[in-house]
């Protein structure tokens, strides 16, 4: 493992994504033209070492004889597909109707999936010259290496245009399964690097042990679509032929779509995601989309200080949200490339304030590095929260005499006027500013804003270190200018920095739920921070803390909870500490404090745990859990590995079952993979 790297620049600087082959790249096959939530950052995050040898069995389990047992066991309403008009029989091709199809895929969707330790390692991508991950995954154990046989999946194609309209649940493009070149299927597993987070080979890999059904969207050739499909069943031939030659049935078959995608869609609406005008249907689950819907509720605008709110850019939020319906008479964007506002800017914005909304830019948080800031860009930024106090508190102003010696009444004074300071994920590059304006209109101390915007205002916020460098070296002079530390009684100075202020990076914990947080290594090793947050457990993921014996005894030993020999290596099972996790995790829910949950980056380990939590409290499916924690992990983006996604699937299954409701997976695997994958490409860096 590795600690976190959080860069300082927004995502949409961030380079390419690891190479991958073409076919692999998903570039063409998605129906998303949303920008990626900016200053989310993918942290390094190696897997840890392989299990010891002994963990590993002495002898394999003996192979599955060629007649495939469990794989028939699997029962599929596609096989065999006798029962389905034949098109072609050289190579066999059949015709299925909508209703047919329809029931297919919620058959498939609630039958169990295999055990986890049935497709792992395989599922990691094997190939036969990727020395390194051979030799991390299946050094001298061969029979881990051969495909499994408890695979029945389903691969829906569509053939003519892209996938941004007519899209049929789970639906890919043609060239994400097969070469252009010829009629097979692609080698999905990388031939050289590591990783244990392949997500963007699973749709090619389980191809080949799927039925796929061929559709186009209306209007599309015939012809076009029945020269893909026997593309596809000379490539699942020829896959028998190379991967299975002792297998004399053919397990796997091609379907073509008989029925008009408008047809299908009038029929069968729940399985459509992206209707024949290119819009998002709601009745599948899109990943893009939730994860904006999950952000922005999350960061929801509310107010900070008196009439002055923090959240989400209005035209980011989906319907508009609640910040466009606030009437704000000033919006300030927060971005990285804005100048601070200079005082004869302002006067001008005032004198502007009756002709309606007013906009004006601010420099986005970690924008501002010392040493390099000057003195002019601190009386700037003194200077606009002094104008935002003016004109969000009218009455607090003094009233000047007139000839008489009489002051204005107070139905003359300014009106007060509503500002709305935002940026697009409504929390990343409007801190620095926040935070400011917070410590200039309560009249507090950096660590002391820092605490109450988090624990009173209820903001989740990321500030970046050098934001808590500038804001300490200039809040004596920002509080000096504070009209509400004017008021304060004489005293002794409450400015004095805490001692978890100078170990903290600038991030605090995230707050998943309002009993559990989610964080790193150095989080975990800041107890004084933590016990500041009114956190009072710690659940440690394979991850132990550097805590003195005394802060161990001012915790109490029964707050303190080590799960052992789990590392970030996509070996190391979780589900079976799932149970102990979930149950310390309530016991802290009953008494009325918060967990913190952490591993060493923050990502994969605890993440899942955390996810597993949001699942089993909040009723979720694993993908609404996701993209639930995904959006409130902040900075940095969950990296759960494939086995522990596919682990969180099973989870899915027994908390089904545990309500007595029927399995029903909302995504299947493949679908998982691939939304995660095009989730993760904008922020991926070229490795």
């Amino acid at each position: 493992m590795a600690t976190v790297v959080v860069q300082q620049q927004p995502a949409r600087h961030s380079a390419t994504p690891p190479p991958i082959t073409p076919a692999l790249s998903l570039n063409a096959s998605t129906p998303r033209s949303q920008t990626p939530i900016p200053n989310k950052h993918l942290p390094v995050c190696p897997p840890g070492p392989p299990p010891p040898s002994s963990k590993i069995p002495a002898t394999p389990p003996q192979s599955p004889t060629l007649k495939h047992p469990s794989l028939t066991a699997v029962h599929s309403f596609l096989f065999p597909p006798d029962k389905f008009p034949k098109l072609c029989n050289s190579p066999p091709i059949y015709a299925i109707d909508s209703d047919n199809l329809a029931f297919a895929i919620e058959e498939r969707a609630s039958q169990p999936l295999p055990d986890p330790k049935n497709l792992f390692p395989w599922l990691h991508g094997l190939h036969p010259n990727n020395h390194i991950q051979l030799s991390f995954f299946v050094s001298r154990r061969r029979s881990l290496r051969r495909t499994p046989k408890c695979l029945r999946e389903i691969t829906v194609v569509k053939v003519g245009g892209d996938l941004s309209r007519s899209r049929i649940k789970g639906a890919v493009a043609p060239q994400e399964i097969i070469t252009p070149s010829g009629a097979t299927f692609f080698e999905a597993d990388p031939p050289e690097g590591f990783s244990v987070r392949n997500f963007h080979i699973q749709p090619a890999k389980l191809a080949p042990l799927s039925d796929i059904i061929v559709y186009g969207e209306d209007g599309t050739d015939e012809s076009e679509i029945f020269a893909f499909a026997a593309k596809v069943a000379m490539a699942q031939r020829d896959w028998r032929r190379k991967y299975d030659p002792g297998q004399e049935t053919q397990l796997f078959n091609t379907f073509v779509l008989s029925t008009p995608f408008q047809e299908f869609h009038n029929r069968h609406p729940e399985l459509v995601s992206v209707d024949a005008q290119g819009v998002l249907t709601g009745h599948v689950m899109d990943y893009f989309q939730w994860e904006r819907i999950e952000m922005c509720n999350m960061s929801a605008a509310s107010e900070i200080s008196n009439n002055v709110w923090q959240g989400p850019s209005p035209d980011v939020i989906p319907g508009g949200g609640n910040s466009a319906n606030r009437a704000f008479d000033v919006l300030i964007e927060t971005h990285d490339v804005a100048n601070i506002p200079d005082p004869r800017y302002l006067t001008k914005l005032t004198a502007q304030l009756d002709q309606g909304p007013q906009t004006l830019e601010f420099p986005s948080s970690g924008s501002v590095l010392a040493p390099s800031w000057s003195h002019v860009e601190v009386y700037d930024l003194i200077d606009m929260c002094r104008w935002i106090y003016q004109i969000t508190n009218p009455e607090d102003q003094e009233q000047s005499e007139d000839a008489d010696g009489d002051i204005p009444m107070v139905s003359m004074t300014p009106k007060a006027r509503k500002v709305l300071i935002h940026c697009a994920d409504g929390y990343t590059e409007s801190s620095l500013l926040a935070i400011a304006y917070f410590m200039f209109a309560e009249g507090v101390p950096v660590h002391e804003a820092w605490l109450r915007l988090h624990c009173q205002r209820k903001r989740n916020f990321f500030a970046y270190p050098s934001d808590v460098t500038f804001l300490t070296s200039i809040q004596d002079r920002l509080l000096s200018e504070s009209p509400a530390a004017a008021k304060r009684q004489p005293g002794p100075a409450n400015s004095s920095d805490p001692g978890w202020l100078a170990r903290m990076d600038g991030s605090l914990p995230s707050r998943i739920l309002p009993y559990m947080y989610l964080g790193n290594l150095t989080h975990a090793n800041n107890p004084e921070l933590l016990w500041s947050l009114g956190i009072r457990r710690l659940l440690s993921i394979g991850e132990p803390v550097s805590w003195p014996p005394s802060e161990r005894e001012r915790w109490g030993a029964d707050n303190l909870m080590m799960i052992d020999d789990v590392q970030d290596n996509g070996i190391d099972p979780l589900t079976q500490a799932f149970h102990r996790c979930l149950e310390f995790i309530e016991k802290g829910k009953r008494d009325g404090t918060a967990t913190l949950v952490h591993c060493r980056v923050g990502v994969s380990r605890s993440a899942t745990i955390c996810i597993a939590e949001v699942m089993a409290s909040m009723g979720l499916s694993f993908s609404r859990a996701y993209c639930f924690v995904r959006a409130r992990r902040l900075n940095v983006i969950i990296q759960p590995h494939l086995r522990f996604v596919y682990e969180l699937l099973k989870w899915d299954e027994q908390l089904q079952q545990k309500r007595n409701q029927p399995i029903k997976r909302e995504l299947e695997w493949a679908s998982v993979s691939r939304e995660i994958a095009l989730m993760n490409k904008p922020y991926s860096k070229q490795q």
